[in-house]
Formats: C-alpha cells, sequence, structure tokens
C-alpha cells in the first residue's frame, strides 16, 4: 500500500504528530470519541465487539485493525463496511505528499504502520464518526496509537512477543501496552494479566490511571459453548446483563467480549451520560451478537467440517485448541500444521501433537517455514502420529480433504496466521498466491 519500510527511524511520536497536524487531524475530537485496544492476543476481537456494540447503539463507528486476513481495505472500517478504493487511492496520495515534506525537512523515514494509523484517523474524521476504536500495533508505548491520547484503554492479554522491543519480562511488556492510555484515564485488563496485578496497580498510579481487570472488578459467569456460540452472564459497575450470546466460540472470546464491553461502557458514560441503561443493554447485546471476525476458529466448510485459526504464539494456540474440543469434540480431527519462519515450531507444535494422531505439515507461500523442519518437530512432540509432509498448501489442502472424506473426520488448520488464511482461500476456491499480507 504503502511504499515505506515497516518500521519507521527510531521513535515515531514527534514526527507523527507532526503528519496529523499536516492532515488537519482534530486530535482533541479524536480523543473524545476514541477508544484504544492493546494487548498480546485478542486485539483483534475485542475491538470487533467493541465496534459492532458502538454500531449497534445507533453511532457511526470507525474500526482500525492490523493486519488484514484477505484485502488491505478491511484495515479500515466504518459501520462494518471496509473502506472503497477511490477513498482508499485519495487519501493514500494525501498522505503521502504530507508524509514526503516532512521526511525531508526532518530527515527521518516513516513507517508503512505510522502511514495506516494517520489515513485512519482522516478517514474517520472526514467520516465524521461519533466512536472510533483503534488496535495498536506494537506495544503502546511508542506506538502511534499513543496520539489518540485515549482515556479509555485495554491491555486484552500480555505474553512473550516482539521482546526486542517491548522487554523480555511481562512485566516490562505489559508496562509497555499501558502506556498507550492518557494520564488519569482507566484501563480494562484482560484475565491473564491478573498475576500481574500488584505491578500493574503500581506502574499506574503515578500516572493516576484506573486499572480494571476481568474477572476482578469485572464478572463473569455461567459461561456455556457450543458449536452455535456462546452465552454468558456480565457484571460491572451497577450493570448485571445475564445471558449475553456471542457468535465467536473460544472461551478466550468471553475474556474479550467483558472487556469490549467495559470499554464501551466507560466510555459511554462520559461521552453520552444520559443515555437510558434499556438503549445500552439491548446494543450490547446486539453488538455481542452480531460481531464477527473471521480467522478464529472459523467453519469455512461443513462437509467435511473444516475450521481455521489464526492464533500464533503457544498459549493463544493453546486456547484455541481447548475451545475447539469444547465446540466440536475432541476426537476425529486432522491437523494441518504450518509456522511462520520467525516462530518457534517445537513450541506451537508441543502444544497441538499430542491432540491428533493425523497431522499434515505444510509451508505457507507467506513466510512459512520449511515443511520437513515443522514435520521433524512434530515428530519429536509426538512420535505415535503419523505425521504426513506437502510442500504446498495446495497439496496440503487436497490431502486432508481426501483423507477426511475417505475416513470420516474434520479438518483443523492452525498453528500460523498466514497458514489458516492461506488454507481457507485456497479451500474456498482462491490462490493463496494473490493474498498480500504486508
Amino acid at each position: 500500500m504503502f511504499d515505506l519500510p515497516r518500521y519507521g527511524d527510531g521513535v515515531c511520536l514527534a514526527r507523527m504528530a507532526e503528519l496529523l497536524d499536516a492532515l488537519a487531524v482534530d486530535r482533541e475530537r479524536l480523543q473524545a470519541v476514541s477508544v484504544v485496544v492493546t494487548g498480546s492476543n485478542g486485539k483483534g476481537s475485542t475491538a470487533a465487539f467493541c465496534a459492532a456494540t458502538g454500531q449497534a447503539f445507533g453511532l457511526r463507528t470507525g474500526l482500525f485493525t492490523s493486519p488484514h486476513l484477505y484485502r488491505f481495505n478491511e484495515r479500515f472500517q466504518v459501520d462494518g463496511a471496509a473502506i472503497g478504493g477511490d477513498d482508499l487511492a485519495r487519501l493514500k496520495e494525501r498522505i503521502e505528499t504530507a508524509i514526503a515534506e516532512i521526511s525531508r525537512r526532518r530527515n527521518e523515514r516513516f513507517g508503512s504502520f505510522e502511514a495506516m494509523f494517520a489515513l485512519a484517523c482522516l478517514y474517520f474524521q472526514e467520516k465524521q464518526c461519533d466512536f472510533a476504536v483503534f488496535e495498536a500495533g506494537i506495544g503502546g508505548r511508542y506506538d502511534p496509537v499513543r496520539l489518540v491520547g485515549a482515556r479509555f484503554a485495554s491491555v486484552t492479554s500480555v505474553d512473550y512477543e516482539h521482546v526486542e522491543l517491548l522487554g523480555r519480562s511481562l512485566e516490562l511488556i505489559v508496562s509497555d501496552k499501558s502506556d498507550a492510555c492518557t494520564s488519569g484515564g482507566t484501563i480494562v485488563y484482560g484475565e491473564n494479566c491478573l498475576p500481574l496485578k500488584p505491578h500493574i496497580t503500581e506502574y499506574n498510579r503515578s500516572r493516576r490511571i484506573t486499572s480494571l481487570f476481568v474477572r476482578d472488578q469485572i464478572g463473569i459467569g455461567s459461561e456455556s459453548i457450543s458449536a452455535s456460540g456462546q452465552r454468558f452472564d456480565f457484571r460491572f459497575d451497577g450493570h448485571d446483563f445475564r445471558g449475553l450470546e456471542t457468535h465467536l466460540l473460544g472461551t478466550f472470546q468471553l475474556n474479550n467480549a467483558a472487556i469490549a464491553i467495559a470499554l464501551f461502557l466507560l466510555w459511554l458514560r462520559t461521552a453520552r451520560p444520559r443515555e437510558t441503561p434499556a438503549a445500552t443493554e439491548a446494543a450490547i447485546r446486539t453488538g455481542l451478537r452480531e460481531a464477527r471476525w473471521p480467522g478464529r476458529l472459523e467453519v469455512i466448510a461443513r462437509d467435511p467440517l473444516t475450521v481455521v485459526d489464526v492464533g500464533h504464539t503457544p498459549d493463544g494456540v493453546r486456547q484455541s485448541l481447548a475451545s475447539l474440543k469444547a465446540a466440536h469434540g475432541a476426537d476425529g480431527w486432522i491437523l494441518v500444521f504450518g509456522v511462520s519462519l520467525d516462530k518457534k515450531a517445537d513450541e506451537i507444535a508441543a502444544v497441538l501433537a499430542s491432540s491428533f494422531d493425523t497431522i499434515i505439515c505444510t509451508s505457507a507461500h507467506h513466510k512459512g517455514a520449511k515443511a520437513e523442519d515443522i514435520a521433524a518437530a512434530m515428530r519429536r512432540a509426538n512420535p505415535q502420529a503419523a505425521v504426513h509432509t506437502t510442500a504446498t498448501i495446495e497439496e496440503a489442502v487436497r490431502l486432508s480433504h481426501s483423507l477426511a472424506t475417505s475416513q470420516h473426520r474434520k479438518i483443523y488448520a492452525a498453528g500460523g496466521l498466514f497458514l489458516a488464511i492461506e488454507y481457507a482461500t485456497i479451500a474456498r476456491g482462491g490462490r493463496a498466491q494473490d493474498l498480500n499480507f504486508l
């Protein structure tokens, strides 16, 4: 999209502020209408839940997420619709012109994510969004989303990722992500952040940030899961919503949904204090029920049953596997497995291996590790499994479908984002080579 490196030169905050000023982005209004979602896993689903709730409330709602899964335009949505090609081209040209001038003056390069964040800010302003949800790229301290100045933010979860940038301990990583919230604001933390509560509370104290935690101040109860969806009860700040429903599968989605509800309620209390409780509850119920987010335990075919999941950290893969078994049963699965070159195949293989007796290892077109290498990792993790290798995803689709049909089994494609989306694209008749993730 932008002819820019992934990262710019050093810390981006000053040049990003200059870019937003050059584009005449009203940062005071941006702060007033926006919330920010950070975290290691679950950011996209949480942002989607929050945006769907805002839309159900009748607010014109912007949603900025990354990465996209099928089309670049998906990153910029208003009321659930991706930006059109003409608007995208027009705003791209305007931003590139501004970037060229600022880069020349500052002798600094911008990064591609910085340009995309600026495009989202400008697009949502042009569309006069009443509410906007921004997903962070990496961290929060030096991420462009910090310039939103969000009074309400979240850390969905914390795991070891991007440690060279964020730090080599969970305390350092959660601190970095927490810095996306402005002083005096409120951060909603996911359930897996609870062990870090003493550190988080002290870290936020000097900036007068209120720290709220799922399964602490934010209650979840009566959880149930089936192949068609999940139900749960939610309690927070005087609200008590029973039997909320979502079609997004995975027990981790209840954490994400609870964060999204709390985030929206906090924002609404400040932005629209006179709204009725009945209207608020109705919007939350509708938003959760109608939220869609592809690639997360997504059923892409019924005969044979085929599920793909884009989780690509050990913890994310572990949670998805548990939810797959809860929703669709533990037996009768064929695993199609692949990881990216920059991921630790042994760790992810160890999470999955023992649950499958038939495993097909393959290499994604985009950044895929060699099939032979990940097959070796799988054999080490489960010597009893029948481990097959295919050089391409196309071959993996054909082999998995043939085995599943002849043996009356189910297919699970997991281990990496590129693997899952390429598998889904090919299974639906498309070409993995036509996808452009970067």
